[in-house]
């Protein structure tokens, strides 16, 4: 026999060894998976609202990642409204990001172009008490895990506490009502509440989306076909959000993204706005940068409350995130291999930690950890993923339902309204656009 076949011998035989014993040997082996050496894997999310998050990635995540599995990572960030046109460039190029985050239900509007991750999925949900159902509805149509749950950002109300105090508001408005009669005196002293209705990703449908059904309205019939939004119900919410605006509001925030109203709190022109917890965060990252008109750390001064009651109850839709793996990815093992480690708990608390309960875990489990008891000042972001209600509503959060979200039919109908339209016609002009969609 000569030396190169028994050194064929040898390594095919090793290859066969690892391949009988799984990814568990090879990740306790600490030794790479023969198909992974010298693959690159490609992940593209957005830019985390926590910045820290994005650092601990690049300096300890992502190089234990590559000595682990033996791959290298690509990590890129772009803006979260980037998301979308990238997962579409890529699908049509048949070449782009191996692995790319997902917001709400791409992973339904993309669900011929992504590769199944069951596997995945059901292993990590069973260890950690069960996936949320509103992370079931957005990444699974049944048959297929079509993204990787990752998190829910909470959409919460961050206000000024003294501010209210101020005008006689001691305990956050419970119905739109008190919120617009503490938001006209708000205004009244020059401290507005801030909300955008512009084309961005989070706040503005996160806001719009459970407004409309606070007060009974919704897309369609749970038939997921029937359009019903042209009600009494969605016309007395655009007329009520006609004068809620213009009494209460910082009306430049019609086009805002979801940077600038962080911006506009912690630069103290705004009250009040919808957003995740990143403003708090931020708040506590620089205190010394942020005080109150009084001197004061302005993080003193922050609490958290979820959108206000309507005649039909109270509602939210918080931004539900996952990560899909492209079909025309090369590195698809690869790519698995990497998820797999990343979910596993030490790995996915390491995320946690660093987001400091700005993104809520999409599993049980995660409600019991310590940090929800560290800082009770973001404890209403505990049961985000919990309570969070998927869009399409009545109907389920499909590809039609993602459609109608990419579009920014609901905001742009209250967004209409409130330049001057008239509430009846902005709701006809939303029909007409929904019927598009689902009809």
């Amino acid at each position: 026999m000569t030396t190169k076949r028994r050194t064929f011998l040898r390594v095919s035989g090793a290859a066969t060894v690892a391949a009988s014993t799984g990814m568990a040997s090879i990740l306790a082996s600490g030794r790479a998976p023969v198909y992974a050496q010298a693959k690159t894997v490609h992940w593209l999310k957005w830019v985390d609202f926590v910045p820290a998050t994005d650092q601990m990635f690049r300096r300890e995540l992502m190089p234990e990642a590559e000595k682990a599995l033996g791959i290298k990572m690509n990590l890129e960030t772009v803006n979260g409204n980037d998301l979308q046109p990238r997962i579409t460039a890529g699908i049509q190029s048949g070449a782009g990001a191996d692995l790319i985050m997902s917001f709400n239900s791409f992973t339904h509007l993309y669900a011929n172009s992504v590769v199944d991750l069951s596997d995945i999925a059901e292993e990590v949900g069973k260890r950690e008490g069960g996936h949320y159902a509103y992370a079931k509805a957005i990444c699974s149509d049944g048959k297929a895990y079509m993204g990787m749950p990752w998190a829910v950002i909470g959409g919460m109300i961050a206000y000024r506490k003294s501010w209210f105090a101020e005008v006689g508001v001691t305990k956050f408005p419970e119905t739109w009502e008190e919120y617009r009669e503490a938001g006209k005196k708000l205004k009244a002293k020059g401290r507005p509440l801030g909300q955008t209705l512009g084309h961005t990703f989070g706040d503005a449908p996160g806001f719009t989306y459970p407004y409309l059904w606070s007060w009974g309205g919704k897309e369609v019939e749970a038939d997921g076909k029937t359009v019903v939004i042209n009600s009494k119900a969605t016309v007395d919410s655009v007329k009520f959000m006609q004068g809620f605006w213009k009494d209460a509001h910082d009306e430049g925030g019609l086009a805002w993204d979801d940077t600038n109203n962080n911006r506009a709190f912690l630069s103290q022109t705004i009250s009040a706005t919808l957003n995740g917890a990143s403003i708090y965060i931020e708040s506590l990252r620089r205190a010394d940068q942020y005080k109150t008109e009084k001197g004061e750390h302005l993080n003193k001064d922050i609490l958290h409350a979820p959108l206000p009651k309507g005649p039909a109850g109270q509602f939210g839709f918080h931004l539900l995130q996952s990560n899909m793996l492209m079909k025309y990815s090369k590195n698809q093992d690869a790519a698995k291999a990497f998820l797999k480690w990343l979910h596993t708990e030490a790995n996915y608390e390491k995320f946690f930690l660093s987001q400091k309960g700005f993104a809520t875990p999409t599993t049980a489990k995660w409600e019991a950890h310590k940090l929800w008891n560290e800082d009770p000042v973001m404890t209403p972001y505990k049961v985000a993923a919990r309570l969070g209600q998927a869009i399409g509503h009545s109907g389920p959060p499909n590809a039609k339902a993602q459609e109608v979200l990419s579009k920014y039919i609901i905001t742009d109908m209250y967004a209409k309204a409130v330049q001057g339209m008239a509430a009846e016609e902005a709701v006809k002009w939303a029909e007409a656009e929904l019927k598009k969609v689902y009809v």
